[in-house]
């Protein structure tokens, strides 16, 4: 289990991105990788998942 940052998240198109607490990384997030609904600055924990475009977060809960 990764843990997180959303450092961005566009409701109406449903995707953003998260910043990996440990490697500072960003990872794309769609809504449909969501448990939780997430806004920007809240702390999250996730997993990645091989997408399309490389790793996406994926089981995205609020930490």
């Amino acid at each position: 289990m990764n843990k997180g940052t959303v450092k961005f998240f566009n409701e109406s198109k449903g995707y953003g991105f998260i910043k990996d607490t440990e490697t500072e990384k960003e990872y794309f997030v769609h809504v449909s990788g969501l448990i939780d609904e997430v806004n920007e600055n809240d702390e999250v924990t996730f997993e990645l998942q091989e997408g399309k475009k490389g790793l996406n977060a994926v089981e995205v809960k609020l930490a």
